[in-house]
């Protein structure tokens, strides 16, 4: 390839999907930072998941679930967006270190995968309520189309584009949510009547533990792709932690309380019940539209590292499949991504461990070694399987430490060989 060929790439890649950010583009701040991925964060299911919790569990025991469900969320994010910062690396770049050029193709694929599914679903998420709310007379369609199109133009714009949403959508949807809860509560007499003493249908701790890290250890496994353009370890790591410890309980108290107090998981349907019809469309529209921006932006950046195309074209790519395919996967594409959910956390802790093993590879200009890690690639398959067949304890959880127990013994036996 000619020096003229790869200036021209470097020039279209503005998004840094084939390289490193340097460090001049390393200028994100903390409310940038933090904007993005708490944005991430404020996520419908994230509600539902509370309003399950509420409905599931005591005061203590949804206190419990929520604090060491978003720690555990809390260090695992914020060591990967850590890495990104200090490496400039996306998620798929960095895996090239862990997984070779050739098994990086592996996370990469999974990743997007899901993330193009859940935008899919988060299209059809919005329009599918809100043409039942005008009695049909927007079609389901039409909605769809405008969504989508709107959702992916917006992702295409870049990190800069997903700041700008994130500083609108973020005190919108936290000034909704006080409003809930406050609704919620007064309607009960006080907070500490919120939650049933006895559940109607009780969960174990272990479950709602479970369903508070299941929530968002999928995204939270890209993180890397917005922390690096961070201007300091510092922020990449604060923003992440004020996201996925302090966003994501944000959101599952705005769920459990509405949903303890009306019997109703769902917070679209919750929001209804308390007679906040319009409020919950643009609640609802902003609260997908910040994620599946963050959703689609990681999916580009996966296809990109398997096509060697940079990411802008692909983001345009992975949102006509999204919203063309959205209401099939709104109906037959959940069960699917529960199952990723237990094959992704895995992913997460092979690229962790093998940072802090390998810490010079990650600093050079192109990665060097065997096309395909087999340790890396083992440990995800060995982590999968735990995630996907072993039923006791917390899955996500589980499949992430089979993943790095198995990784670290063949990491270890290989390094013995060499």
């Amino acid at each position: 390839m000619s020096e003229q060929t790869t200036a021209k790439k470097l020039i279209a890649d503005s998004e840094c999907s084939l390289s490193a950010v340097p460090a001049a583009k390393k200028v994100q701040g903390l409310w940038a930072a933090m904007v993005v991925l708490v944005g991430f964060t404020f996520f419908s299911p994230s509600m539902t998941a509370g309003g399950n919790l509420g409905i599931g569990l005591t005061l203590n025991g949804f206190i419990l679930a929520m604090i060491l469900g978003n720690a555990f969320l809390g260090v695992y994010c914020g060591l990967l967006g850590y890495i990104g910062q200090k490496t400039g690396l996306t998620l798929d770049l960095m895996a090239h270190r862990s997984f070779g050029e050739k098994g990086s193709y592996l996370p990469s694929a999974l990743i997007s995968f899901t993330q193009i599914g859940w935008f899919g679903v988060g299209v059809a998420m919005f329009a599918i309520p809100v043409s039942g709310l005008t009695g049909g007379r927007i079609p389901v369609w039409a909605l769809i189309i405008i969504t989508g199109t709107v959702m992916t133009v917006t992702a295409y714009l870049g990190i800069r584009a997903l700041a700008v949403l994130g500083s609108i959508a973020v005190p919108l949807i936290a000034v909704l949510g006080v409003y809930s809860v406050g609704w919620g509560v007064d309607k009960v007499g006080g907070f500490m009547n919120v939650f049933a003493q006895i559940p109607q249908k009780p969960i174990s701790l272990a479950t709602g533990i479970a369903i508070v890290v299941g929530s968002f250890i999928s995204g939270g496994t890209a993180t890397p792709n917005f922390t690096r353009f961070s201007k300091t370890p510092r922020v990449a790591v604060l923003a992440t932690v004020v996201a996925f410890f302090v966003g994501n309980s944000i959101m599952m108290i705005f769920g459990a309380v509405g949903g303890a107090v009306t019997g109703v998981a769902d917070i679209f349907d919750i929001l209804i019940l308390q007679g906040l019809a319009i409020p919950a469309i643009l609640t609802l529209g902003l609260n997908i539209w910040t994620t599946n921006n963050n959703a689609l932006y990681t999916a580009g950046l996966g296809v990109s590292n398997i096509t060697k195309i940079p990411n802008k074209p692909l983001v345009l790519l992975s949102g006509a499949a999204g919203t063309l395919t959205a209401v099939w996967l709104y109906y037959n594409f959940v069960g699917m991504l529960n199952l990723l959910s237990g094959m992704i956390p895995p992913v997460g802790a092979v690229l962790i461990l093998h940072y802090f093993l390998h810490k010079d590879e990650y600093y050079r200009p192109a990665a060097s070694g065997p096309a395909v890690n087999l340790a890396g690639v083992l440990a995800v398959a060995a982590g999968s399987l735990v995630g996907i067949f072993v039923t006791c304890g917390i899955k996500p959880v589980n499949s992430l430490a089979a993943a790095a127990l198995v990784f670290l013994v063949l990491d270890r036996l290989t390094a013995k060989k060499s």
